[in-house]
């Protein structure tokens, strides 16, 4: 039951965030400092993650096609599948729910601790749209730093199976080419955008309901964090057989 009470509370914050709007001229500087926030100060782990992770599977991806017979263009087609249709959308977003979700919670769970939020309600302002809904609005650019992280992963590959002598660049871009379907794309970013409102949404009401202290803030970022991992990972099932599925 508490956890049903939660989801609907959830819901029912959802509803509030986008009654009575903030005025467009403070709004608008509250999405530019969210996106420099969570997309643009969070390029860096990603790209970082991305080469790195695109590397690892194409050198693991070689040392296991051995036999003679299969060409090796397929290392190069199997970088491409998992980096675009798994790593990169969800991977990566199971990361940002570490990095993006336990700011967001802390940060509104630290407003919530020192009374700012009630100081918002006392001036009539709607706490939830001026806190979340801009992160929200933020989070909608979310499929720019995923396609960044699907051209960095395919980048790390190519310079780990070519400079690492597994196969010649020819190869690897012929595994690229080899069966592509534009859909694979575009299931990837429609998997991001929904990633987005959750990394948006979820961190957003574990720090809003908090109660506490100092203390609690913690204790409600890794909660956070735990959560949207799940959600995240339901989301991407439940996206993956309606999407891709038969």
């Amino acid at each position: 039951m508490k956890h049903l009470a939660s989801i609907g509370r959830y819901a029912i914050m959802i509803k509030e965030v986008f009654k009575k709007p903030t005025k467009w001229r403070i709004m608008k500087a509250l999405i530019l400092k969210e996106i420099d926030e969570l997309i643009f100060g969070s390029l860096g782990i990603i790209i970082f993650i991305s080469f790195f992770i695109g590397a690892v599977i194409t050198i693991q991806t070689a040392l296991n096609l051995t036999n003679p017979i299969i060409p090796k263009y397929l290392i190069g087609f199997t970088a491409r599948q998992s980096l675009i249709l798994e790593f990169s959308p969800t991977f990566v977003s199971i990361v940002m729910a570490g990095k993006v979700g336990s700011y967001i919670t802390s940060s509104i769970g630290s407003m919530r601790v020192t009374e700012q939020i009630d100081a918002l309600d006392v001036m009539g302002v709607n706490a939830l749209n001026y806190l979340v809904f801009p992160k929200i609005i933020a989070m909608l650019f979310y499929p720019f730093a995923i396609a960044i992280s699907m051209f960095v992963g395919i980048s790390g590959g190519w310079i780990a199976g070519v400079f690492g002598g597994f196969l010649t660049s020819a190869d690897f871009v012929e595994g690229l080419q080899l069966d592509f379907s534009p859909f694979q794309v575009t299931y990837a970013f429609i998997k991001t955008l929904v990633f987005a409102f959750v990394l948006a949404t979820v961190p957003s009401y574990h720090g809003f309901y908090m109660k506490g202290g100092a203390l609690e803030v913690g204790k409600a970022s890794t909660t956070a964090f735990v959560w949207t991992s799940v959600v995240i990972i339901v989301s991407n099932y439940i996206l993956t057989q309606l999407l891709l599925g038969k």
